[in-house]
């Protein structure tokens, strides 16, 4: 099954990062986001990877085509020129396809630009490139088979970004929870299990995925929830960013393979 990451929107709200790369190559722990993405989905043997590039692409572009070079030893003779590798450190099988969607296309328009990539008669997956969870693909992709609906999208409960205060008609506080996960409302996770006949609702570039399309296939019937009541975190700001750090530098990453 090929997997689908959005990676081309303009990211303006960490433009203390995006102004020189595109949000999906911000790193987190030496990595950037995208790669930690993709390390969930490997680690559920999804690795055919299709990466809706805009922004930047030369950025991300340049990185996949540079990445088993920069992971190995190697010599360089100046007298002629030739390079000789002598150890590679990658690890991963992956195979991945980059794709330049366009600078101004929404998130709609950029699934539906991958179509040709992906076939007409064929169930892909499906992520934004800025969210990390610890979700469980395969259990994901098993939940989507047995409803067999066009679409499934993870429904997840983000953490609260202020301490949860329960208060009484006096006034009193009777709980207080430090930043907890929202015990109300489920909201869009990303990680989706799409099926192809979902192209057909997304009419071109200005169509936004979580408007038209997805509107259309909930009024249909055919958009189901996977509840992921555990953890997920998305980067929208710098602030967000450096919480994800810290996390993976203190050894508490949840989604870390």
């Amino acid at each position: 099954m090929k997997v689908i990451i959005l990676a081309g929107g303009f990211g303006t709200r960490m433009s203390e990062y995006t102004e020189l790369i595109p949000k999906p190559m911000v790193n987190i722990g030496g990595n950037p986001m995208l790669w930690h993405i993709m390390k969930t989905y490997a680690a559920s043997n999804y690795k055919d990877f299709y990466i809706a590039c805009g922004y930047k692409a030369e950025y991300v572009k340049n990185y996949f085509l540079n990445y088993s070079a920069l992971q190995a030893d190697f010599s360089v003779d100046f007298s002629d020129g030739s390079v000789t590798s002598h150890q590679s450190n990658v690890s991963e099988d992956w195979k991945v396809t980059l794709v330049d969607t366009g600078l101004e296309t929404m998130t709609g328009g950029r699934v539906k630009r991958m179509k040709n990539y992906i076939g007409t008669d064929d169930t892909f997956l499906l992520t934004y490139g800025d969210g990390l969870s610890n979700i469980d693909i395969k259990k994901l992709v098993e939940f989507h088979k047995k409803h067999n609906k066009m679409v499934t999208v993870s429904a997840v409960r983000p953490s609260a970004r202020f301490g949860e205060l329960d208060i009484d008609n006096q006034g009193t506080v009777t709980s207080f929870k430090e930043k907890p996960q929202l015990d109300q409302g489920w909201v869009n996770g990303g990680y989706f299990v799409v099926n192809s006949k979902f192209f057909d609702l997304i009419d071109g570039d200005s169509i936004m995925l979580e408007r038209e399309p997805l509107e259309a296939a909930a009024k249909m019937g055919e958009l189901m929830a996977y509840k992921h009541d555990d953890f997920w975190q998305c980067m929208d700001t710098k602030r967000d960013h450096e919480m994800l750090e810290r996390m993976w530098n203190e050894g508490l990453a949840p989604w870390k393979i």
